[in-house]
């Protein structure tokens, strides 16, 4: 059982690494594109792209190696947000994996994706048809949950699934440490804006060295300078700069995106904020103390423990777990 699973998902590698050029995913892709203004082609094909690593057979051995096989599946209800293309197929990977049914709830900005992914497998395998099912309306008839959302729905969602056992997700978002000395400092634009900013594993937030000099870091926003033709980035841009004029609050402006000094986390569209720090252990400090609300951490300084290298905030492994709650070992103690 668990052999063959792995071998038909493997199957799905050389498909998603076409991308959109897939004519399911394509048809997929459009019908996206028109129904979510956020979504475009671009940032559909790299997160299928990106998925697609993880369908090595090699790598899906090493993953699912590590856990163990249900002889007692159950029905998982998951509850998927739709802030990025495709943010919901880790977690049905990890339910097909673990033996489990996966009982999807998509949102409604990103409907159309998975679906298209599990249409792939049925052709694959029929027997997909019975470990595979969606619901737009209310669901029922299931053994646990995982459910994503933002800090108001998760708390809906504690209330209405707290009973059963589960994994609720609230937000989060991703941060950046720099001392000034990184070779690949334009790759950090990729961690910021892939996607718009959107998801959870996109930088919001830089720690920098005091005195820090930004001339770099503002050149490589320039590869992005693509966003300003999308409406509703462009939308966000110009009224944060606006605001920020007209209340004579100072700001860098990249020409397509705003750094802004600011204590928080979590920045608006098209806004990213920085903070200057004296020492690298007040950063790590910091670190710790908002370690809830921080997915990912991306830096080249060895001080910075699990941090990931600038530009692969957008490439999780398999292995990358959303609020670092492991779902597999979730899974397999039910």
């Amino acid at each position: 059982m668990k052999s063959k699973t792995i071998s038909q998902l493997a199957l799905l590698y050389p498909i998603l690494a076409q991308g959109v050029e897939n004519t399911i995913l394509k048809d997929a892709a459009q019908k996206s594109v028109e129904a979510n203004k956020w979504f475009d082609f671009e940032s559909i094909d790299y997160s299928i792209k990106a998925l697609s690593l993880w369908m090595k057979e090699e790598n899906l051995t090493d993953f699912a190696s590590r856990y163990t096989f249900t002889n007692n599946p159950k029905t998982i209800a998951v509850i998927c947000a739709g802030n990025i293309p495709l943010v919901g197929f880790h977690d049905m990977l990890c339910v097909l994996l673990s033996g489990h049914i996966f009982y999807g709830k998509l949102s409604s900005d990103d409907k159309f994706l998975l679906p298209a992914i599990a249409e792939i497998l049925f052709e694959i395998d029929s027997e997909f048809k019975n470990r595979i099912f969606f619901t737009e309306g209310k669901i029922e008839g299931f053994d646990a949950v995982i459910a994503t959302g933002s800090n108001n729905t998760s708390r809906y969602f504690e209330y209405y699934f707290g009973k059963y056992p589960n994994i609720i997700r609230h937000s989060r978002t991703s941060v950046a440490v720099l001392d000034g000395n990184e070779k690949n400092i334009d790759k950090l634009a990729i961690d910021i804006l892939t996607h718009k900013g959107l998801g959870c594993r996109n930088v919001s937030k830089i720690f920098i060295p005091r005195g820090y000099n930004f001339k770099e870091l503002v050149q490589s926003f320039q590869k992005f300078n693509f966003l300003l033709d999308h409406n509703k980035y462009r939308n966000n841009y110009d009224y944060h700069k606006t605001i920020y004029i007209m209340n004579t609050i100072p700001f860098i402006d990249t020409t397509n995106c705003i750094l802004l000094e600011n204590e928080e986390l979590f920045s608006p569209v098209s806004v990213v904020y920085y903070e200057y720090y004296d020492c690298i252990e007040d950063v790590k400090t910091k670190l710790d103390l908002f370690k809830e609300n921080i997915q990912c951490v991306v830096s080249e300084i060895k001080e910075i423990e699990n941090s990931i290298p600038l530009g692969k905030a957008q490439e999780p492994t398999i292995f990358d777990f959303a609020d670092n709650i492991d779902t597999m070992k979730f899974l397999n103690s039910l």
